[in-house]
């Protein structure tokens, strides 16, 4: 007898693993709410099929729809759901050998910076990360993070309160798909992007998940988290050497 905790895990999995659906729950990793018409015209079905997609999704908790007069606004149940959405990408990424296929603007600006959901993701949000650490004001682990008293001022400074105020996982490390290295997540890692954004350092993309940095925010990144941005390549000066958790890439059994 199959126990019932594997056949939702079935059940989640077939849903994840529809092509239209993963398009369109990809589409709502930005953190965004869109209506049906929007997530069918990403997902290139009908308005009719991505409905029944989304209806669906609701039903699995998987997403929530807000009805607002005459429209429907979709989005990413929890957190939770948007961290096994991204974990599904990591794995995704792990390829032996890994395939061919050209390159394309879009695919560069999401790893150069990206919303992981509410959080900073790819180069620039690996670098802010590397950054923090190196600087002593949050200490890191594959289990979990901390903010150092150091951190706590820093980040009270720059306009992030480090206050946890939820019962929500206050600082806690996410795989980066593209980097296979770390970022933050966590309510320490949405109120970081809140505050990015709120500046003016990085702009949100029509239609993408990716970010755009800005020149103020280039400025920002060297001056405040001492990152370089050089050819389109972000790096942590604080960082002098490989992170102490280590890049994925050198660890045995992942292949890039």
């Amino acid at each position: 007898m199959v126990a019932a905790e594997n056949l939702n895990l079935v059940e989640v999995a077939a849903l994840v693993g529809d092509a239209a659906r993963a398009t369109m729950l990809g589409a709502l990793m930005g953190g965004r709410s869109l209506t049906a018409k929007e997530l069918a015209y990403y997902a290139n079905v009908s308005r009719s099929t991505a409905s029944g997609h989304l209806g669906k999704l609701v039903a699995a908790r998987l997403l929530t729809v807000i009805r607002e007069r005459r429209f429907s606004y979709y989005r990413i149940a929890s957190p939770l759901v948007a961290s096994m959405l991204e974990s599904i990408k990591v794995v995704a990424a792990i390829e032996v050998p890994p395939r061919r296929q050209p390159g394309a603007a879009n695919d560069d600006a999401l790893r150069f910076a990206r919303s992981c959901y509410d959080h900073l993701a790819g180069q620039v949000g690996v670098a802010v990360t590397d950054a923090l650490v190196a600087m002593g004001h949050i200490v890191l682990t594959d289990e979990g993070g901390e903010v150092t008293s150091s951190g706590g001022r820093f980040l009270s400074a720059f306009g992030a309160d480090p206050r946890p105020r939820t019962r929500r996982i206050f600082c806690q490390p996410c795989l980066d798909w593209s980097e296979r290295r770390y970022h933050l997540k966590g309510l320490l890692g949405a109120r970081l992007l809140d505050r990015l954004l709120g500046l003016g350092w990085l702009k949100c993309v029509s239609g993408s998940r990716a970010l755009q940095l800005t020149s103020p925010g280039r400025a920002g990144l060297s001056e405040v988290f001492q990152i370089e941005i050089n050819e389109g390549v972000a790096t942590s000066r604080a960082m002098q050497s490989t992170s102490p958790w280590g890049s994925l890439r050198a660890r045995p059994g992942y292949v890039a």
